[in-house]
């Protein structure tokens, strides 16, 4: 039986925070463990470029990103582990798919539309900050799909717009030059997405972020931040409403969490409760912090791993690449096929 290709990728865009443990690197680790998976997980760092132009953050989120992968049980051996930068041929087909991708698919990407809507609201150019690199956002993300004929792609439901582009755009492509992409799927899986600090969807985006590895006493700090409602210990407290049970539903087992219910009905403090947040986070994230600290600190440890995956992955993408550029006719001349009509050298006078 073919084994079937999985693939996904986080951006380098911030430090790990909780959310980006939850809702992505801890179901993705444990589908790592299972057999009959071929796996391709990508720290997408060209695609951090978009929004973030410093040099030193983009290469600090990279190793933190890395870091944090391995550190919370990543088997390298299992996955081709690689950054996106690394493999030329992601950047090329990127090209080559821009050639068929339609311009109204890409006018109604979700970004793209979020950032013209915005300034049409402010008063200003709907195109201002717009970039080359967010219009084709897409496109990049196409080929990273592509380039590797993913089977299904792990993403969160605001990201199912990103799979239905690449399946469009690799329709295009099939249409034009014959089969050579399947059409990759979406897999929205069960994981949960944390609320932030202020009861949002954590995210980098709103500044309402925990670390996945910061200090304790930081992780203490931030828990007790947390809103709450006015209601005393000894009233019952709504838990399906509450930024603390679901943070807490992300680390504990079923039976803590059925106990806690029981908790919530009967009036739980909500400086108790926070005291048991932090003390269930911090027993899954002990040991994997001192892992983490141990990667950055000898981050030729991690250039070493993911360069190992490169060399894997570029094996591939080179033989694919390969396949596109003679679909689209960029064959060295010694291999391009005869003319249809033979050219008849001019006889001289």
């Amino acid at each position: 039986m073919e084994r079937k290709t999985i693939l996904t990728g986080i951006t380098p865009s911030g430090t790990p925070h909780l959310g980006n443990y939850i809702g992505m690197i801890k179901p993705a680790v444990a589908m790592s463990a299972e057999d009959g998976r071929k796996i391709f997980y990508f720290i997408s760092d060209l695609h951090a470029l978009v929004k973030c132009h410093n040099a030193e953050r983009v290469e600090r989120f990279t190793l933190e990103i890395a870091a944090a992968w391995l550190a919370l049980g990543l088997d390298p051996q299992r996955v081709l582990f690689y950054r996106q930068s690394r493999i030329p041929e992601i950047a090329e087909l990127h090209w080559i798919l821009s050639c068929v991708a339609p311009k109204g698919l890409l006018n109604r990407a979700h970004a793209y539309k979020a950032l013209r809507d915005q300034n049409t609201a402010g008063g200003v150019d709907a195109d201002t900050d717009v970039s080359l690199g967010l219009f084709a956002y897409p496109v990049l993300m196409a080929a990273d799909i592509l380039l590797f004929d993913a089977d299904y792609v792990p993403v969160g439901k605001d990201q199912i717009q990103h799979v239905e582009i690449a399946r469009d755009i690799a329709g295009s492509f099939n249409a034009r030059y014959g089969v050579h992409f399947r059409l990759p799927r979406a897999m929205v899986g069960d994981a949960q997405s944390l609320p932030g600090l202020d009861g949002r969807k954590m995210s980098k985006s709103y500044g309402n972020t925990i670390p996945i590895f910061g200090p304790v006493d930081e992780l203490r700090r931030s828990i007790r931040k947390i809103k709450t409602n006015s209601l005393p210990p000894g009233e019952p407290k709504d838990w399906q409403q509450c930024t603390l049970f679901e943070l807490y539903r992300g680390f504990a087992d079923a039976d803590e969490i059925a106990s806690m219910v029981r908790r919530y009905e009967a009036g739980i403090g909500w400086g108790e409760m926070k005291d048991i947040l932090v003390d269930t986070i911090e027993r899954h994230l002990a040991g994997p912090r001192s892992l983490y600290q141990g990667y950055l600190d000898h981050p030729q440890h991690i250039e070493a791993i993911l360069e190992q995956g490169e060399e894997r992955v570029r094996a591939i993408a080179h033989a694919r690449i390969q396949e596109i550029r003679r679909a689209v006719g960029l064959r060295s001349p010694a291999h391009a096929p005869a003319p249809h009509e033979p050219h008849e050298p001019q006889q001289q006078a």
